[in-house]
C-alpha cells in the first residue's frame, strides 16, 4: 500500500514537471510574488527624464512679442513666437534678441496659466540675448548650477514652445561645444546639440539629466544656414548668458572694451619661423586706424603675449580680455617685437560695433 502512494506521488510530481516545461505561462499562475518582483524591477530599470523636466519645465515661458498695426496704430498684433527661462525670483527671464527684437509690446505666458506684461530690460545682439522682467510672487526659477560643465556626450533636454503648439520637450546629447560659426557675431562658443529645436524654441531651456540649466536655444542649423539638414541645433552656454545678463541689469547694454587689432593664433611652425619657441600669444596681422592699439604704438608682426597681466594664449583669448575691461581703462599690453619684448600702455575705448 505504502509502495502504491509513493508511486502514485512520483507520477504526479513528475507530470507537474512536464507540464510546467511545456507551458511556461503557466508558472506566474503558480509563483505571483515572484512575476509582482521581477515586473517591479523591469519598470525600476525604465529611463525616464520625468524628473528633469519636472523641476525645470515650469520655468519655461511662452514669449509673444507684438507690434502696432501700421494701418491702425491702436491695434497691437501677435507677430512673433519664442520661449524663456526664469532664471531668479526678481522675475528675471532670459530669451533671444531675435525673438523680441523688434516688439513694442512682450507678453509672457507662464505654465500655471499667469499672463504678464514684460518689461524689458536690455538686449544684446552680438550675442542674440535678452533680459526681460516680470514681478509676481511664488515664481518658479529654473535650477542654476555654476559648476556644471557641459560636455560631448552629456544627455539634454529643449524645452520650448515650438510653433505655439504648447510646451514641448526634446532630447539629444551634446555633439560639440566651442562652434562659433553660427553665433551672431562669429566669436562665441556655442552648444551644438541633436536635441530638436524649431520656431518658438528659441529663448527656451537646454537643461541637463537633473533640470540644471545647460544653455538658452538659440537656432537650428537649417535656420541659421537655411540649408535642410537635421540633428544640428545650438544653444548659447549658460555661464555666458548669466554674464550678459548681469550686465543688461546693471547698464542696460553690454559695453565692451575694444583696442582695434586683428590677429592669427601662434601655431609650432609659426613660432619657429619667428625664432619665438615656446612663446604662447597672437601675431598682429592689422591694426586698424585710429583705434586704441594704433593710438599706443602697437605695428603689424607684433606678437602679443599678454593683456593687463592675463596671458594671451589665442586669439579667442585676446577677444575675452578686452571686452571685459570698461572704457577709460589704462591696460599694460606685453608684446615681442623683432625678438625684443616691450610693454605697451593702451587706453580701453568702447566697441563702435556695441548695440
Amino acid at each position: 500500500m505504502l509502495s502504491f502512494l509513493l508511486r502514485s506521488a512520483m507520477i504526479g510530481i513528475a507530470t507537474a514537471a512536464i507540464l510546467l516545461f511545456a507551458f511556461p505561462n503557466l508558472r506566474s499562475s503558480i509563483t505571483p510574488e515572484q512575476n509582482t518582483i521581477e515586473q517591479t524591477s523591469q519598470i525600476s530599470n525604465q529611463i525616464s527624464f520625468n524628473y528633469a523636466v519636472r523641476r525645470a519645465a515650469p520655468a519655461v515661458v511662452n514669449i509673444y512679442s507684438r507690434k502696432y498695426n501700421d494701418n491702425d496704430r491702436l491695434r497691437l498684433d501677435t507677430e512673433g513666437l519664442g520661449s524663456g527661462v526664469i532664471v531668479s525670483d526678481k522675475g528675471y527671464i532670459i530669451t533671444n534678441y531675435h525673438v523680441v527684437a523688434d516688439a513694442d509690446q512682450v507678453i509672457v505666458a507662464l505654465q500655471d496659466g499667469r499672463l504678464f506684461n514684460s518689461q524689458l530690460i536690455g538686449k544684446d545682439k552680438r550675442t542674440d540675448l535678452a533680459v526681460l522682467q516680470i514681478k509676481d510672487t511664488n515664481l518658479p526659477v529654473i535650477p542654476l548650477n555654476p559648476n556644471y560643465q557641459a560636455d560631448i556626450g552629456d544627455v539634454v533636454l529643449a524645452i520650448g514652445n515650438p510653433y505655439n503648439l504648447g510646451q514641448t520637450t526634446t532630447f539629444g546629447i551634446i555633439s560639440a561645444t566651442g562652434r562659433a560659426a553660427l553665433s551672431a557675431d562669429g566669436t562665441q562658443g556655442l552648444i551644438q546639440t541633436d536635441a530638436a529645436i524649431n520656431r518658438g524654441n528659441s529663448g527656451g531651456a537646454l537643461v541637463n539629466t537633473r533640470g540644471e540649466l545647460v544653455g538658452i536655444n538659440t537656432a537650428s542649423f537649417q535656420q541659421a544656414t537655411e540649408l535642410e539638414t537635421y540633428g544640428i541645433s545650438f544653444a548659447i552656454p549658460y555661464a555666458l548668458a548669466d554674464k550678459i545678463m548681469r550686465r543688461l541689469i546693471a547698464d542696460g547694454q553690454v559695453i565692451r572694451g575694444y583696442i582695434g587689432i586683428d590677429g592669427r593664433d601662434i601655431n609650432p611652425a609659426m613660432a619657429r619661423l619667428m625664432n619665438a619657441d615656446n612663446i604662447n600669444g597672437i601675431l598682429v596681422l592689422g591694426v586698424s586706424p585710429n583705434s586704441p592699439a594704433e593710438k599706443a604704438g602697437i605695428i603689424t608682426q607684433d606678437i602679443i603675449t599678454s593683456i593687463d597681466g592675463k596671458s594671451v594664449t589665442n586669439r579667442q583669448s585676446v577677444i575675452d580680455i578686452v571686452t571685459e575691461l570698461r572704457p577709460g581703462t589704462e591696460v599694460d599690453v606685453d608684446v615681442i617685437r623683432k625678438g625684443i619684448t616691450k610693454t605697451i600702455k593702451v587706453t580701453i575705448e568702447e566697441d563702435p560695433s556695441n548695440e
